[in-house]
């Protein structure tokens, strides 16, 4: 520019009033995507809030879900509980949980953190996405990014760590300590949660044995799987039922899976199934939101009931954003115990087409988006 900024003001983000982002005016399917260059320029409403300039993103299943309007009611009463704003202020909304990039902004409180901190975040769903040039997130939500790791690698990461990490040791009780010999196994195995999963309980000495298509099991044997079983090449449950039992079940894939897998759990020795296919939001959106918690209540309560009286434990897991695991994930990246998965890299102007990519299916891995390279 020609003139010098006014008292450094211009050259500070706070001068700023908009910048460029994917949004959403409506649910509903890909031609709902805009791309618009005067989205609000977050600004930091609690002490405790980050503003990180987004360098990486990527995509997850709930992206998906969340352009469609799938939880939408739940999600709302989450951004507004107190029904304080009009109806429809979610719009325009920008998408995209992960993120890796740079601390522009602390707020007062925040001294774990300082302008210029490489960092990785998932950013929950009832916040503004991570789509966007820049974006908000709380402090405990942040960690440092792990330092062997370029931003595009990282990006592919926190959404889907802390989700499998939420299965496997916050609801699933595994970790570094109890893990070694333990037999793991592991349905839907080739996408983001599958290929983190896999190798987080092979670094603590389990022994895994990976569900996924026949095209997926080179990587699946790459990423330590010491059995690979293909789900298309015959009867799933019959070819199971040859194995030995398992001591633990992570279950990405839900449906009619659920009904003959618990069959292959050890009974009666705190074998546990931890499915990762809720109907909570959905229940939410259909029933409305205190209903909706009850059916899912009882549904899993039934559920509970059922199978430890079959000896065995069922439970849900879901994604929980948290700064303190993402530092223990960093560490297992960092000691190369954990490698990103990514299938496809897209630039910042190709978003649309990263989510065509994701909504095909087969997956193999990560769909990562270059937010900073101006392509």
């Amino acid at each position: 520019g020609g003139q010098p900024p006014v008292r450094g003001l211009r050259a500070s983000p706070r001068a700023r009033s908009a910048m460029p982002s994917w949004v959403i005016d409506r649910y509903g399917r890909n031609d709902v995507l805009r791309f618009t260059r005067d989205m609000v320029f977050p600004i930091i409403h609690f002490p405790n809030e980050v503003i990180i300039k987004v360098h990486a993103a990527s995509l997850n299943p709930i992206d998906l879900s969340m352009r469609s309007g799938y939880g939408a009611t739940a999600l709302n009463m989450k951004r507004d509980p107190l029904k304080l704003k009009s109806a429809d202020t979610e719009f325009p909304l920008t998408l995209g949980r992960d993120v890796s990039g740079v601390v522009m902004e602390c707020g007062l409180s925040v001294s774990y953190f300082k302008p210029g901190d490489e960092v990785w975040a998932a950013i929950p769903p009832w916040k503004q996405g991570t789509l966007s040039e820049f974006v908000v997130a709380s402090g405990n939500e942040v960690s440092f990014k792990p330092k062997c790791l370029s931003h595009t690698e990282a990006a592919s990461l926190p959404y889907v760590g802390l989700t499998a990490w939420s299965a496997v040791n916050q609801v699933g009780g595994l970790n570094r300590s109890n893990c070694s010999g333990k037999r793991v196994l592991i349905l839907g195995a080739s996408g983001g949660v599958g290929t983190f999963a896999v190798q987080l309980v092979k670094a603590w000495g389990a022994h895994v044995t990976a569900v996924c298509s026949h095209d997926a099991s080179t990587l699946m044997k790459k990423l330590g799987a010491d059995d690979v079983i293909d789900y298309k090449s015959g009867n799933l449950e019959e070819q199971l039922k040859t194995l030995p039992l398992f001591d633990f079940i992570l279950d990405n894939v839900g449906g009619s899976t659920e009904k003959w897998a618990l069959d292959l759990l050890k009974k009666w020795s705190g074998a546990t199934y931890v499915t990762l296919v809720t109907p909570f939001l959905i229940n939410m959106d259909k029933l409305g939101v205190a209903d909706g918690m009850l059916q899912t209540g009882v549904t899993v309560g039934s559920k509970t009931v059922k199978h430890l009286f079959r000896g065995v434990h069922y439970r849900w897991a879901f994604f929980v954003p948290s700064g303190p695991s993402l530092d223990e994930i960093a560490e297992l990246v960092d000691s190369g115990k954990i490698q990103p998965v990514i299938d496809q890299v897209f630039s910042f102007s190709e978003v649309p087409k990263a989510f065509l990519k994701l909504e095909g299916g087969h997956a193999r891995g990560k769909t990562v988006i270059d937010v900073i390279s101006k392509k």
